[in-house]
């Protein structure tokens, strides 16, 4: 939607195809590390809704840094000009997501996504990839190593097993412009939860008994699948809770100190649902009715 620095048109949730309609993400464009996180220096743009920005929230929380980089959470609903911010974001007067993009690059051209982390000191965007950003904050936070040395070439296979057909498998189902897309998308959503599950069997994690960003990264698809794409992206073969391995390992997740506080389910229903692509009418559903999420926003 910006095109050299400027907004074009109203937002859509696709904006490329491969050869059967399927959806294609596109690819991060702000891949900068930093080699400290100074305090006071870097702040977090997130979104509830989104699974990617609250990969990084998690992370912040469990590396405790809470007090170092300073979050804005953007409103759930997308609007006809992408994210927006319930009141002008006070570090670069924005209203909405993309202008904070202009700002950072001003012949900037894709979608403006979220998570975004942002250097109050050059006024402009660090990275704006998840999987980075996770990273980042583990390597310079205290606490747990996410990505243990050992365990690297076992979590980087999984990632790549878990992404196509869990992360972004949920995506490309519902966004799916063919009835081919959609069958492969949905088939593979479900093979991947089924694989899963087996693997689950015996361990605490998925790993087995050291807690790893893999987690993280199949946590955030987790905790939404029932709540949204089993019913606004037609993943609805079966339910997440009808996998029972991974309903208490997602369970054991939810319950880490500060975790459920990066979990709102208002936001999360209330965003997707707000797609008009998927729900023109903009109605919410009741449900679903979950006994893990009583008592969460």
């Amino acid at each position: 939607m910006l095109i050299d620095g400027k907004w074009t048109e109203d937002w859509q949730p696709v904006q490329a195809k491969d050869a059967k309609g399927g959806f294609v993400r596109q690819v991060s464009t702000f891949r900068d590390r930093p080699e400290v996180l100074t305090p006071g220096r870097y702040h977090l743009y997130v979104a509830l809704i989104c699974p990617w920005a609250s990969r990084t929230l998690i992370a912040r929380k469990l590396k405790g840094l809470e007090e170092v980089v300073s979050v804005s959470v953007l409103e759930p609903a997308l609007t006809s000009q992408g994210w927006e911010f319930a009141t002008p974001d006070p570090l670069t007067g924005a209203r909405y997501m993309h202008q904070v993009y202009s700002k950072a690059d001003p012949h900037v051209s894709g979608r403006a996504t979220v998570p975004v982390l942002w250097d109050k000191v050059t006024g402009t965007i660090v990275n704006n990839e998840s999987a980075d950003i996770l990273r980042i904050f583990n390597d310079l936070g205290e606490g747990p190593d996410l990505y243990p040395p050992a365990l690297r070439a076992e979590i980087d296979a999984l990632n790549e097993v878990i992404y196509p057909g869990l992360n972004n498998g949920v995506y490309r189902a519902g966004f799916a412009t063919t009835q081919e897309a959609y069958d492969e998308a949905v088939t593979l959503v479900f093979q991947t939860l089924a694989d899963l599950e087996a693997r689950m069997e015996g361990r605490t994690w998925l790993m087995g008994e050291t807690f790893t960003e893999v987690d993280i990264r199949t946590f955030v698809t987790a905790v939404r699948f029932d709540v949204a794409y089993h019913g606004i992206f037609k993943c609805n073969l079966r339910r997440f809770a009808d996998h029972p391995r991974l309903q208490a390992w997602m369970e054991r997740v939810l319950a880490l100190p500060g975790v459920a506080e990066t979990v709102n389910l208002s936001h999360i229903k209330r965003g997707y649902y707000s797609i008009k692509t998927l729900n023109p009418n903009g109605i919410l559903p009741k449900g679903p009715d979950l006994a893990w999420a009583r008592g969460l926003a």
